[in-house]
Formats: structure tokens, C-alpha cells, sequence
């Protein structure tokens, strides 16, 4: 993001060129060796650089090139999201200087020696994050040093920088409502039923969710099958207050926009401290403007929380956190051992979504029943509705067409999809090896499948599934199917569950899960 600076200079100036280079969420600019205004050798101890307009400042990364076909010596070639941020038009002139670590790194190096963080070091982060000051790799220092040990002081300071760091909305009225999972469970698309369950009830529920990283499809990606998720934030205002409700990419309307380059590095270091995770979801809930918050914790196997334990101790840091900013948390584990509902990825997923909306007869029970649940925790803030009637009114309001209709009414306010939404039709069915019930289903495993699939970029593939834990099986039997666009991805995907299908019959019991659903 450019930045505004008062200082003038006679450094020597380069002409902007536009290269079609994606690099993520990071600047990236390119000279050329043999450049006519900066010597490239000066450059050679220093990762970044500053480039200044008038009173126009960004950072980025330097690359240097040897072919003068990509960028010609007397330009800088700007990369798209560079370009994007720099909001400066092709063949103007900027000028070049090696660029300054950012003062905030001093207290990454005091973290990493042990010294916990002040807050306003942790609001100078932040505030240089958000400003794309640091590169990926000072980005993971300021992860793995935070991983080691965080203080309750240090997380609550975190939790404000990231919230005032971008968007925050208000609401009219003295209740707001909201939910979110943690994720990590196949098919679980319960905010897209239970948006329009408790928006049809005539509470405020304005949601915003995210894309998928590692997973095959986020809320976002799926909603996208469906209606146009990349709004505004004044469109978002405009949708709720027609509707009461949205299904937004929180990414779009910039709410906590530290997190999203926080988890870009995170996942692939596969970082996921209780702390972070906190952070992350509490920041973007307060940004939001919630008054009340419910968080699934799905425990189970190959979920992101293994057992009881780890989920209590997790409930307490959202409760604890959740005190100090003035939202009432409420914390409920639900079964995280096997997917929910019949298909993983967006479009699938959207079917499944909108088959249960729509009552039809093979609509996922499993999808409905955990929909209904959240729904009534959300509706029981309602001071008009006696306690315990919650689920009564949510099942109502499923069952009348209420949802659907209320759902119909999100999906026009938002405005038509504009992505594909056809099933993929290159498809392989894995079957079961062997005859008996099945034990056990890995999730991280059929998410990896329906990823190399293609989805959620190809929002058509991923996986629908035939069968669910407790189900007998005979050899031979399909246990799932595997939809693909591309072969190449489907033998990719077909491969890779030759190795490991993900589903264990017969040998091991599911073990039993406590839950507060």
C-alpha cells in the first residue's frame, strides 16, 4: 500500500512499467542489469527498496533481470499487486533508494530473545503489516517469535492493533449477531443456512467469511457459486439493511487486513497457535461491529482440536478475550471426526446448501441438524424469545421456506454470481477394499483430494461422498466420487487416494466425542 511522505530528493528516476507478475500479496520490482540510472550493484545488500512519487511512497522487493525485453534500462518494471498499490499510471517517473528495515523488526529481535512485546510495538507491527513494510520472511519471524510464548497482555494488544488496523462497521441497534467455526471439517457450510435461518428471525447477522487457503472451499468461495461476494462495504451496509443478513469476503471489505497476510505465511509454515487463531477471529468479529459471537470448535481425529482437552482450553482463551472487548462469546464443540454434509467443494457444497433450504427429501440430515443448532444459540439472544425455544423457531423457519426465502433475498441484493457452476464431469469413484462398517474418515485427507482435485480455483470439482462413518460397506462398493475439470487434476487427485482414500473400514471404533450441540 503506497504511504504519504513530505520528503524531496534528487535521486536519479526510472520510467513505471506494468509486468504481469503475480507475487501474491507481496511488492516485487524489477530493474534491469544494465540500468541507465541506478547501478545494480549497489542494490546487491539490500532486499528492498523505496520508490517515491511526488508525495507517494512504496517498499517492495527487488529483483534484477538481464533481459531488456522485460523491463528496458531506463524502467522499473512494477508487479501486479506493486502496480495495483502504487495507483501510478505506466511511464511516469519515480525515483529509487535503497529502503530502511522497518523500526518495528528492533522488537521482533527483542521477542525472539525472550522480550515480551510493549503494545505499542505491537501496534508499530501491525501499522507496518498492513502497509506491506514487511517482507514474507520478517513476517515469519514475527510469527515463530509470537508461537514460542505470548502473555495475555501481548494478545489483547494484538487483538486491538489488528481491529483498528482496517474497516470497522457499526450497526444500528444494540444487538448483532454472529458465528464461526475454526475450521478444518470438509462440507461444514453451516453459516450459509444459519445466516438466512436467524436474518429471516429478524436478527442482525452480517457476515463476513473467508477464501479457502488450504482447504478446498471457504464460505466465501462457496457463496460465490451462488451471488456475488466481493462487495463493497457500503454495498455490505446496503444488503443488511434490506435483508438483515449478508455473505461477504471479509477480504474485500477490509476488516483486520493484518490477518490475511498473518495466515498467508502462517499455513504454509503450518502455524496455528491458539493465540493467532484467537487473534485473528476475535480482531475480525470486532471490526465487524458483533455484540454476540458463537464459535464451533469441531474436535475429533484429524481436526484442528484432537480432544476435549485442547477444546477447553481454547473455549477459556475465547471467553478471556472475548470479556475484555465487550463481546459475549459463546463457545460450543461439535463432532469433528468425519466431513459434514455430501460434497466438498464450492459448487457441491452450494447444493448441498440449498437443498436443505429448499427441504428437498435427499438434502445432508447431518448438514441440517448442525444448522439448526447454531441457528437456535444465535436466536436465544433474542430477548422476545422464551429460553429454549430456539430450536423451535429455527426449525420453523427452515421448514416454512422462510430461509429460502430470506436466502433468495441476500442473493439479489448482492447481485449475480459470475462464476462457473457446473459439477465437473470428469469423475472417478473410490471404492472400499474391503467389506465391513466404516471407522473411520480422515478429513485432512479427503480436503487434500478435493484440492489437487482443483477445487476451490475450479469451483466444479472436489468430492461428493456415498458413504459416512457407522455406514456398511461391501468391496466394491463406491465410497465417494471424485470430480475434476481437467484430467490432468483428476489423475492427479485419482493417484493420490490410490495411496490413501481416507476412509478406514472396519479396523479401528470412532472414538466417542463430547459435545455442547
Amino acid at each position: 500500500m503506497a504511504q504519504n511522505s513530505d520528503r524531496n530528493n534528487s535521486r536519479p528516476s526510472l520510467k513505471v512499467r506494468r509486468i504481469s507478475l503475480d507475487t501474491g500479496r507481496e511488492n516485487v520490482v524489477v530493474i534491469s542489469r544494465h540500468s541507465s540510472a541506478l547501478r545494480p550493484d549497489v542494490f546487491r545488500g539490500f532486499s528492498r527498496v523505496e520508490l517515491q512519487r511526488g508525495s507517494k511512497v512504496l517498499l517492495a522487493t527487488l529483483l534484477i533481470t538481464d533481459d531488456d525485453a522485460l523491463v528496458g534500462s531506463d524502467e522499473i518494471g512494477l508487479s501486479e499487486p506493486a502496480f495495483r498499490r502504487f495507483a501510478e499510471p505506466v511511464d511516469c517517473l519515480v525515483t529509487v533508494c535503497p529502503a530502511a528495515p522497518p523500526e518495528s523488526l528492533d522488537a521482533v529481535r527483542g521477542k525472539i530473545q525472550g522480550r515480551p512485546f510493549e503494545p505499542d510495538e505491537i501496534d508499530a507491527i501491525i501499522r507496518d503489516l498492513t502497509h506491506y513494510r514487511y517482507s514474507d520472511m520478517e513476517v515469519a519471524a514475527f510469527l515463530i517469535s509470537s508461537a514460542s510464548f505470548m502473555t495475555s497482555r501481548e494478545l489483547l494488544a494484538l487483538v486491538h492493533a489488528m481491529a483498528v488496523a482496517g474497516t470497522q462497521l457499526k450497526w444500528p441497534g444494540p444487538l448483532v449477531v454472529d458465528k464461526h467455526c475454526i475450521g478444518g471439517i470438509p462440507g461444514n457450510r453451516t453459516s450459509m443456512l444459519v445466516v438466512p435461518i436467524v436474518a429471516a428471525h429478524g436478527l442482525t447477522i452480517p457476515k463476513t467469511s473467508s477464501r479457502a487457503i488450504t482447504s478446498p472451499a471457504g464460505t466465501a468461495d462457496t457463496m460465490e457459486v451462488l451471488a456475488r461476494v466481493d462487495v463493497s462495504v457500503d454495498e455490505m451496509k446496503q444488503v443488511v439493511a434490506a435483508c438483515r443478513g449478508c455473505l461477504v469476503w471479509g477480504g474485500h471489505v477490509n476488516l483486520s487486513p493484518a490477518d490475511d497476510i498473518l495466515i498467508s505465511v502462517e499455513r504454509p509454515l503450518c502455524l496455528d497457535t491458539r493465540e493467532q487463531m484467537v487473534a485473528s477471529i476475535i480482531s475480525k468479529k470486532l471490526a465487524a461491529g458483533s455484540t454476540h459471537l458463537l464459535i464451533d470448535l469441531p474436535v475429533g481425529p484429524t481436526a484442528k482440536l484432537a480432544n476435549a482437552n485442547e477444546a477447553m482450553r481454547l473455549r477459556k482463551l475465547f471467553e478471556f478475550v472475548g470479556d475484555q472487548f465487550g463481546i459475549a462469546v459463546e463457545v460450543i464443540t461439535t463432532d469433528g471426526r468425519q466431513p459434514i454434509g455430501n460434497g466438498i467443494g464450492p459448487v457441491l457444497e452450494a447444493g448441498d446448501v440449498m437443498a436443505v433450504l429448499a427441504n428437498e427429501a435427499g438434502a445432508p440430515a447431518d448438514l441440517r441438524e448442525k444448522s439448526l443448532r447454531l441457528a437456535a444459540h444465535l436466536l436465544e439472544y433474542d430477548p422476545q424469545l422464551r429460553g429454549g425455544a430456539g430450536y423451535a423457531r429455527a426449525r420453523e423457519l427452515l421448514d416454512s421456506g422462510a430461509a429460502l426465502k430470506k436466502m433468495q433475498e441476500i442473493i439479489d441484493a448482492q447481485g449475480p454470481s459470475t462464476c462457473r457452476s457446473d459439477i465437473g464431469e470428469l469423475t472417478y469413484d473410490v471404492r472400499a477394499g474391503d467389506d465391513g462398517v466404516i471407522s473411520e474418515i480422515d478429513c485432512l485427507q479427503l480436503n487434500r483430494l478435493a484440492r489437487t482435485a482443483g477445487a476451490p480455483i475450479d469451483k466444479g470439482a472436489g468430492i461428493k461422498l456415498f458413504r459416512k462413518i457407522g455406514d456398511r460397506v461391501d468391496k466394491g462398493q463406491p465410497l465417494y466420487r471424485i470430480h475434476a475439470y481437467d484430467q490432468a487434476e483428476l489423475d492427479l487427485a485419482v493417484s493420490a487416494a490410490t495411496r490413501s482414500s481416507g476412509y478406514l473400514v472396519g479396523a479401528r471404533r470412532p472414538p466417542s466425542i463430547e459435545t455442547t450441540l
